[in-house]
């Protein structure tokens, strides 16, 4: 974080944050348009990994940090103080392959886990045959690519494969970062999606907007009512019709919804509720609420729909969230932005 630091004393006012990549496409466009609409006002993003944007925080190195996971029990006791999760926008996990005459593939969430515990290892294999019908499966090995580095994809992932096969819940359980027992080690998404790209044979789990914007075929997977859905806004928006807590720390996989794509997600900045530490001054946290305020106003979701990430359109996700910026504060009193939307 020192280049990070030592860049901020040229810059008039300077957000610094770092973390997950599964948000990298969007935050960097939204942060541009914050820059261009506050001239004088840098945001610098570093896509480091959910538990890199978790111990910079921690540490007091950054402004927010940025994860696809909220902190367990563990993690929230090791901040020495509360931190707010801001949702930002939603996405999927999806399953990228590259099988050469192979544009339609359905896969079950038993099959995937059976994939990355070494169970199935052929394209060809009858249960993935007899899924996919009207599909030639070649007789070729399946490469399985996973995350090298600590990420809250992977959490996702695997918290979604926990909550439908208590073996995967036994043997492998969820994190950020797992002992994989098959397959190729990549880092970050890109990583993952360029393995997948080079690798007649691959699959991996990677953001649904990776895989959208490189034109990458992704799986229909089933989903909990039985149905086999693409990940597409719609299906990923659909995820998120249920009863959500306040504090937003809400999981939205395996939904009930008959429309939902099964591994959705919310991404989230996270901010400590109490803006008065280390070096901090009431400018820079008014700076940072006023930050916060641009990426959940319609200006900052419009980019979100732009780049294949669903936007936080629910008017009770944007509720609660606006909720949460406001009870942010510094010296014990609450923080009015320059905007003065919080007023």
């Amino acid at each position: 974080m020192w280049l990070f630091r030592h860049w901020e004393k040229y810059c008039s006012k300077c957000h610094i944050g770092c973390g997950g990549c599964f948000s990298v496409p969007y935050y960097n466009m939204v942060f541009r348009d914050f820059m261009h609409a506050n001239p004088g006002t840098t945001v610098n993003y570093g896509a480091i990994g959910s538990g890199g944007g978790i111990r910079s925080l921690r540490d007091h190195s950054v402004d927010f940090g940025a994860s696809d996971a909220f902190l367990d029990e563990q993690e929230t006791e090791s901040m020495g103080s509360e931190v707010l999760h801001i949702p930002t926008c939603m996405g999927g996990v999806v399953m990228v392959y590259i099988l050469e005459n192979v544009d339609s593939l359905r896969l079950t969430g038993q099959m995937i886990l059976d994939i990355y515990l070494g169970k199935i290892t052929r394209w060809n294999n009858p249960l993935l045959q007899a899924l996919n019908p009207n599909v030639t499966l070649p007789d070729l090995e399946i490469t399985p690519v996973y995350r090298s580095d600590g990420s809250g994809t992977t959490y996702n992932f695997s918290e979604y494969l926990c909550r439908i096969s208590p073996e995967w819940n036994h043997d492998m359980g969820k994190g950020k970062s797992l002992k994989w027992p098959a397959g190729i080690a990549a880092k970050g998404n890109p990583g993952v999606a360029g393995i997948v790209l080079q690798t007649e044979g691959a699959i991996g789990y990677i953001g649904s907007e990776y895989a959208l914007s490189l034109g990458l075929p992704t799986a229909k997977l089933k989903n909990k009512t039985g149905n086999f859905v693409d990940a597409t806004r719609a299906t990923i928006s659909a995820a998120a019709n249920i009863e959500l807590p306040d504090d937003m720390r809400a999981t939205i996989l395996d939904s009930e919804d008959p429309n939902a794509y099964p591994i959705s997600i919310f991404t989230w900045i996270m901010v400590y509720k109490d803006q008065q530490y280390g070096n901090r001054s009431l400018e820079d946290a008014q700076e940072l609420v006023r930050l916060l305020e641009y990426i959940i106003s319609p200006e900052g979701q419009a980019v979100a729909a732009k780049i294949n990430y669903a936007p936080l359109s629910a008017p009770a996700v944007v509720d609660k969230t606006r909720k949460l910026i406001e009870s942010m504060h510094y010296a014990g009193e609450a923080i009015v932005s320059s905007t003065g939307l919080l007023e």
